[in-house]
């Protein structure tokens, strides 16, 4: 028997809950300095209840080639890579005019 989604009430493969939930975000990208000066990129507003977070990290780490973390709500990567995250998170479904970079 088929799964069903408790959101929309549609099967598993139909659901389209996180791509409704994609599509409403108000994402953030901007850089910050750690110790020793080292440069973060951060990644925050992302709705970690409709979102799978912890893959998003790992799919975002594996692209850019780099280390990271997901910690109070925000991804942090290491690195300076604003440009390439915004463009790696529009591949994943996130709408362009919802993401804004400082």
């Amino acid at each position: 028997m088929q799964k069903i989604c408790n959101k929309c009430g549609l099967p598993q493969e139909l659901c389209i809950c996180e791509t409704i939930s994609k599509e409403a975000q108000t994402i953030k990208i901007y850089t910050i300095r750690k110790r020793f000066g080292k440069i973060s990129t951060v990644v925050s507003g992302i709705d970690e209840k409709n979102i799978d977070t912890h893959n998003l990290t790992k799919k975002l780490k594996s692209d850019l080639a780099c280390g990271g973390t997901y910690k109070a709500g925000k991804i942090e990567l290491q690195g300076r890579h604003v440009e390439k995250v915004k463009e790696a998170l529009i591949k994943e479904g996130f709408a362009e005019e919802s993401i804004s970079t400082s």
